[in-house]
């Protein structure tokens, strides 16, 4: 069908399918992939654009349904080379993060501001109802939106700063974020390459079933098919590997024909399906939806078998078996702490409180669902991989060592941008070696992108924990044992570092805050039918202070004492530290008790009871909540984690090299996706090096940059680990400097300083000195070195902490419940955290608002459901699966402390994901509260008004 359009100017004419999208029309025909897919049900808002100057969003309206039209999308939005008042206000507000939503919010936006020039919070926050920003937490949005606004009505006054005289502790506009804001910056479904090929995987429609026969004839006959894969074509792809081997306990891994690490799931399922999302065949052809057509096609015949998904039921004789290898399909079984003191010390106990808890299944659910692109070049045997991951060095190596078995120096890991993760992309996906076997066999590129119902059955998912816990201790309020008895569901295989979650991060973590004479976690880490899962942001600590604040609240209530009193009295105090918390950890410092009565003034817990009298006067019901916490970050020491089970080392790298002409490049293992690492790590070195900070450039995020071996981010490691190497290599090329000028000027090394940017001969600095760029040109040139000295001014560096850190705080949400309707209104929400030193204070706000967003949703909404006969997941859409929109968000209120940690020389502490942990108890907490006078004691998340009704009103 003939199609002829406006857009951001231009006259476009094509002939178009008639089922083709407006979408796929932007991205494919008029090449502008500033226009995101996230959803294609209209439920996310990322491919959001202007359509004659409304917004629209561009998957719900066919191509042909344009006809005539005048479209604008984010890449038309800049005018002369201007940036629109909008992209200004959000890179300066530092509301992009990932940025795979910004566009369509900004393109949402536009039509709002057109329609109302002095729009309210309330009013930007209803308008962005249909467009998520999970990993934001909309707050900044909303400024941002409000900053353009003023702008655009001529409000606008100039605020030039003067150069800071220290980037630590400054918040410059974040790096690589014009790209993002412009629609330029390049995602994984936006690349291609020339002669590429597309691939589509097919999924099991079943959690448990044999595999009787796949007839794939007739998809093969179908248009523009190039081949059909099953396990019959990839028998020398090896399973993927596990590599977190509980090393105190028994359990029961999957073999791997390496024999030095367990093994998984394999590319394709043979005789067995095991959860919905098991891959079974994948279709390679010329185009994406020809890939896709033809996956209709193939033909499985299946003999259903019956599901298990409870993991309490799993354990149970008579449950089905999904693995020859583990009894009852349990995978570990161990017990941390000392079980028998820990009970005896309840038995003894005035006060005992038990409470069955279950820590819901969550899906990461991020906006962009994930993708492979992958060539091999059979004249050099070079493999190359582009995709979404936040492990980037890992890949390489597992791929390459446990999976493909080629060599390491052969394969190389590109990561583009990528829009979130959440922690859903820092593990192996059978997919990702599929694809690059795939390409291998064909001599072409294939590349692969996900469907959002793909992503939400074959994508790790969270959480999903039973537990039975018991807190117990006297009268007046302290606590001297909890212990917890806990059934975690892995699913269907482990993913390479999934029971790690069960195990240390919940197990040491259980008694949060406080002291605890007592205490033990016995965990069963169980199979099921259900999706595999791995961490998630707040991973293992967010179910374990979730146990403990409840338990606290449960304690508080039995005795008839104020919570915030039981927490005060049994909080670990400020000398105390370093604190052993009798189950693993080493608490490094802090002070709790500081936090917690800041949260209780900022939140008016003085004048809770007024509160709630005149809320009721509303039909209300006014609940206030608290959760404290302190959670373990900064992932290492290397020797640490290793006793742990970890099958890696977890120390950090950077490579430092200063060109002749005096600009730094900086290459580093972490792998930003969000958390602003190109330009906090750039703020480290500026600050190192004396010089301005536009000389340093942050380079990432590709295996052959000059960096042996990066780590990767994950568990709110990479500031605290990876940016010390940073500085530390730093101060490496500084020594080099001094021990060079040394030689140059004759003097004694003692004498040599480095100031601003510069090597100063004390005794002489007027004439011995000469700035860091000059040192570098004459190393360069090493035309008269010192014995032993090499030539250019470059280093790596090293960093193994001997000790993790261990952020902390305190968060109170106070909530109001419909009495008629039982809806949850959430109506303030203060956060007081502790994260050490901090580099970048609003990269920081940042990444609290989009950890407090998470945890809200936790609370009200998320949950992973199943169908309890077939296993099937019933939410593979966000029409199913509940995420908190902007208007569900009040405005949050932060504050932090400063108590630097002693683990490492910047004296920061992580922030990436830590701030989640205290905010889903915080907000059940507070529902309970309220819901006390009707005798309720617990309800388990998600708290929906159904749940709310229930608890009061059934009988």
């Amino acid at each position: 069908m003939d199609l002829k359009v406006k857009i951001n100017g231009k006259e476009y004419a094509s002939d178009v399918e008639p089922r083709a999208l407006l979408v796929d029309f932007l991205r494919d025909s008029a090449h502008l992939t500033g226009t995101k897919v996230g959803c294609n049900s209209g439920n996310c808002g990322v491919c959001t654009v202007l359509v004659n100057g409304k917004a629209t969003k561009s998957c719900q309206l066919l191509a042909i349904e344009a006809e005539g039209s005048d479209i604008t999308t984010i890449e038309g939005l800049a005018q002369n080379g201007e940036l629109h008042p909008l992209q200004k206000a959000f890179w300066e507000n530092h509301a992009v993060q990932n940025g795979f939503s910004t566009p369509g919010t900004i393109m949402s936006a536009v039509e709002l501001l057109s329609q109302n020039p002095a729009p309210s919070d309330a009013d930007i926050k209803q308008w962005l109802q249909g467009n998520l920003s999970r990993e934001t937490g909309y707050q900044q949005v909303v400024e941002s939106i409000k900053a353009a606004a003023a702008e655009l009505r001529g409000e606008t006054s100039t605020n030039e700063q003067a150069p800071p005289t220290s980037y630590i502790g400054q918040s410059p506009k974040t790096r690589k974020t014009k790209e993002l804001i412009t629609g330029d910056a390049q995602f994984i479904a936006d690349m291609s390459l020339p002669n590429m090929l597309h691939a589509a995987i097919l999924q099991s429609p079943h959690g448990h079933a044999n595999i009787l026969s796949i007839d794939t004839s007739e998809a093969e006959a179908m248009p523009g098919v190039v081949r059909i894969f099953t396990w019959k074509d990839t028998q020398q792809v090896m399973p993927m590997p596990v590599i977190w081997i509980p090393p105190f306990t028994e359990s029961h891994f999957l073999p791997h024909p390496s024999g030095i690490v367990p093994g998984s799931h394999s590319v394709f399922a043979k005789d067995r399906v095991r959860f919905v999302g098991d891959q079974l065949a994948a279709v390679v052809a010329e185009t994406r939806q020809q890939a896709y057509d033809a996956l209709d096609k193939i033909k499985v015949e299946y003999e259903a078998l019956p599901v298990i998904l409870d993991a309490e039921e799993a354990v149970k004789d008579g449950a089905p078996q999904l693995h020859e290898t583990a009894p009852n399909n349990i995978m570990i079984h161990t017990v941390f702490g000392d079980k028998d003191a820990t009970q005896t010390a309840i038995d003894e106990s005035e006060v005992v409180v038990e409470q069955r808890i279950y820590n819901q299944r969550l899906m990461h659910n991020t906006l962009e669902v994930r993708g492979v692109l992958a060539q091999h070049d059979p004249a050099t045997n070079q493999h190359t991989i582009w995709t979404n991951t936040q492990i980037p060095y890992p890949h390489r190596l597992l791929i390459s060592l446990y999976v493909l078995g080629i060599p390491y120096n052969k394969l190389r890991v590109i990561v583009p941008y990528i829009g979130e993760s959440n922690g859903c992309k820092g593990n192996l996906y059978p997919d990702t070696p599929l694809v690059l076997w795939m390409a291998r066999e064909l001599g072409r590129p294939v590349k692969w992108v996900d469907t959002r119902a793909g992503f939400s059955r074959n994508t790790a998912q969270s959480r999903d924990q039973i537990q039975h816990i018991k807190i117990a201790g006297t009268k007046d309020g302290k606590i001297s044992a909890l212990s917890c008895k806990a059934y975690s569901n892995v699913g269907a295989y482990p993913v390479i570092n999934a029971p790690g979650q069960p195990l240390a991060l919940i197990g040491r973590s259980i008694t949060g805050a406080y002291a605890i004479p007592h205490a033990s976690y016995e965990i069963n880490v169980v199979y099921t039918n259900k999706v595999p899962t791995a961490p998630m942001r707040g991973s293992g600590r967010a179910e374990a202070i979730f146990l403990i604040e409840r338990a606290i609240e449960r304690f508080a209530r039995e005795i008839g004492k104020d919570s915030a009193e039981v927490r005060r009295i049994n909080m670990v105090k400020s000398d105390q530290f370093p604190f052993e918390n009798g189950l693993g950890w080493t608490y490094d410092s802090g002070n709790y008790e500081q936090n917690l009565d800041i949260a209780l003034e900022k939140a008016g817990y003085a004048n809770l009871s007024q509160m709630k009298a005149d809320a009721l006067q509303r039909n209300k019901l006014l609940g206030l909540g608290i959760g404290s916490y302190v959670a373990v970050a900064g992932v290492g020491n290397s020797a640490k984690m290793g006793g742990e089970g970890l099958m890696s080392g977890t120390w950090g790298s950077a490579y430092i090299h200063i060109a002749p002409s005096g600009e730094v490049a900086i290459t580093t293992g972490a792998q930003p996706h969000g958390q602003g690492q190109d330009t906090t790590f750039a703020q480290i070195a500026a600050q190192e090096l004396q010089i301005p900070m536009d000389y340093v450039t942050i380079q990432h995020s590709d295996t052959d940059l000059p960096l042996y071996y990066g780590q990767a981010s994950y568990g709110s490691r990479s500031l605290s680990v990876e940016g010390v190497t940073v500085q530390k290599a730093c101060q490496m090329v500084i020594q080099k400097a001094r021990e060079y000028a040394a030689y140059l000027f004759k003097m004694p090394l003692d004498l040599i300083e480095y100031k601003e940017g510069k090597v100063i001969g004390i005794p002489a600095p007027e004439q011995a000195v000469m700035t860091l760029q000059q040192v570098a040109l004459m190393l360069w040139f090493g035309w008269d070195l010192p014995e032993g000295m090499s030539p250019g001014l470059e280093a790596t560096a090293y960093f193994d902490p001997k000790n993790f850190n261990f952020p902390f705080g305190t968060h109170i949400a106070i909530v109001e419940v419909d009495k008629d309707t039982c809806a949850v209104e959430l109506v303030n929400y203060i956060a007081v955290d502790d994260f050490g030193v901090v580099i970048n204070p609003e990269v920081v706000r940042s990444q609290t608002h989009g950890n407090i967003l998470l945890g809200i949703s936790q609370a009200l909404s998320e949950e992973a459901r199943y169908s309890p006969e077939t296993g099937q997941v019933l939410t593979d859409d966000f029409d199913t699966y509940s995420i908190a929109r902007s208007s569900w968000i009040p405005h949050l209120e932060l504050h932090r402390t400063v108590t630097p940690s002693p683990s490492n020389p910047l004296g920061v502490k992580g922030v990436g994901d830590v701030s989640n942990p205290p905010v889903a108890p915080a907000v059940v907490n507070a529902i309970c509260d309220a819901l006390a006078d009707y005798g309720v004691k617990h309800i388990d998340m998600p708290v929906t008004p159904e749940k709310i009704w229930q608890a009061i009103y059934s009988t």
